[in-house]
């Protein structure tokens, strides 16, 4: 960071600080937003008045335990080998996790990208090779991308066992849900760069909320949050902005979504501590369904009311109910080695970002 954007960001600051006169809060969608945020410590160089609180954009946060349930499970079929991310294998269903599963001798592997899986299955084709694939339309493309690599290398031991979430519909149900209350939001710019502004514009245009899309470097993010302030305060209008437009244009990325499209249908989905939402998931549509796990081995994904235990407050946090401090487990019996709740687990979750960067621990 030059010395020009450090007093740039200092002015922005001092007029954002000087004109809030009132409590606002602003959720901020994506987790790679809250992690950066804590990371430069913007919460702190901001007015109290000015509460950031975070939402559901943490992929690892919202699948479901059932989900872990599956995979575990799977873990019993005689020649499977569960594929994962790493930020998954410390997440737990209703009996363990997957690195308990490791070390009862499960055949799990943790792979760094969708390339990795590919060439397990090329390696290992005695065994078949289950995918966990988790995210939201930002990794999409990329799962849709190796399914159509393995057609067409006509690879048939590779499965998707898919917790692909969108975002659109979880938006919607977080502003019309009672008990949440904010005035502005960050939109989540990794999910906008593959679909464009549309999805995001109804913020605005039905729920009259200043929105902006915005990057991920600390000018980006604080001037996204003037942006709002000046909004909310009534210096400027209330209109949707996209301040991340280096990077996404109003149409989305249109290869990313003809092969999220070609691949994938539109389904329901649980989405842990949040509940059912409709048409909020990519599911692997009929075209593709052999490659599809839960077909493959006749299993289904049980969904699970109880999807925290001892207290665990993810729940609220992943919607903007409460912030990590508010948990009675936070800083106690809740760290990034102990986790109890997936918040804490993944690199993206609110607690583990609130707990690594300075969050007030017990």
């Amino acid at each position: 960071m030059t010395v020009e954007d450090k007093l740039l960001i200092r002015k922005t600051v001092e007029k954002i600080n000087t004109t809030v006169a009132k409590d606002i809060r602003i959720m901020e969608i994506c987790g790679t937003h809250t992690h950066q945020i804590a990371r430069f410590g913007i919460k702190k160089i901001l007015s109290p008045r000015i509460r950031l609180v975070s939402g559901p954009g943490c992929p690892v946060c919202v699948t479901e335990t059932g989900y872990i349930d599956a995979l575990i499970k799977l873990l019993n079929y005689e020649n499977v080998v569960v594929a994962s991310f790493g930020d998954l294998l410390r997440v737990s269903g209703s009996w363990g996790n997957l690195e308990e599963q490791i070390t009862l001798g499960k055949n799990v592997v943790t792979v760094y990208s969708p390339e990795d899986v590919l060439n397990l299955a090329q390696r290992r084709k005695g065994e078949n090779i289950v995918f966990a694939a988790v995210g939201f339309e930002t990794t999409a493309p990329l799962y849709a991308a190796l399914i159509k690599m393995a057609r067409k290398q006509k690879i048939n031991n590779l499965f998707l066992l898919t917790s692909l979430k969108r975002m659109e519909p979880v938006i919607k149900f977080i502003l019309e849900k009672d008990s949440i209350s904010f005035d502005a939001m960050l939109c989540p710019g990794h999910v906008a760069a593959i679909t464009g502004t549309s999805p995001f514009l109804p913020i605005t245009t039905v729920y009259n909320m200043p929105a902006v899309i915005c990057g991920f470097d600390a000018m980006d993010i604080i001037a996204s949050i003037s942006i709002l302030c000046s909004q909310l305060t009534g210096e400027a209008p209330v209109q949707f902005m996209n301040t991340y437009k280096r990077c996404v244009r109003d149409e989305g990325n249109m290869l990313a979504l003809h092969l999220i499209n070609e691949v994938f249908q539109i389904s329901d989905a649980n989405w842990r501590g949040i509940g059912i939402i409709k048409n909020s998931a990519f599911t692997l549509s009929s075209e593709f369904e052999e490659y599809d796990a839960l077909k493959k081995f006749n299993i289904e994904i049980q969904s699970n009311p109880n999807a925290f235990t001892n207290q665990c407050d993810c729940g609220k946090v992943l919607i903007g109910e409460k912030t990590p401090d508010m948990c009675v487990n936070f800083g106690r019996k809740c760290y990034p080695e102990h986790p109890i709740g997936p918040c804490m687990v993944s690199s993206e979750g609110a607690c583990a970002a609130y707990y690594r960067y300075g969050g007030n621990k017990a």
